[in-house]
Parts: C-alpha cells; sequence; structure tokens
C-alpha cells in the first residue's frame, strides 16, 4: 500500500500528525487519544497498515 493513501485514511477518521521523527511520522486519534507511527518509506507492508489502523483504533483500509 502507499503511503500516501494510507496517511489520507488516517486522516479521514479524524486522525492529525503529532510530529514528524527522525524515520516516522506520528499521529494521534483526536477522539480516543490513541497514537501510532507510520514509517517514511514509499510502499508501506499491508501488515503494518492494518495494525497502524488497530492501533489508533480506526478501520482498515481495505
Amino acid at each position: 500500500m502507499r503511503r500516501s493513501d494510507l496517511v489520507r485514511h488516517i486522516e479521514r477518521y479524524h486522525c492529525r500528525l503529532v510530529r514528524e521523527g527522525a524515520r516516522h511520522s506520528i499521529f494521534r486519534n483526536t477522539i480516543s487519544g490513541r497514537t501510532s507511527t507510520v514509517p517514511r518509506h514509499t510502499e508501506i507492508d499491508d501488515f503494518l497498515a492494518k495494525k497502524i489502523c488497530k492501533d489508533l483504533g480506526i478501520p482498515k483500509k481495505s
């Protein structure tokens, strides 16, 4: 999955960028307060994308 598609999906569910780390972007769900990191790779494995969505408490990207 492309990183841009995942970030667009995350932001659609009220998750906002908190800060940029050295190799990751940290997102927080504004409703639940849950956080997760998204690596800055062009492609993100589907298993990792599913885990990121689970960590943020949002539906997985299909």
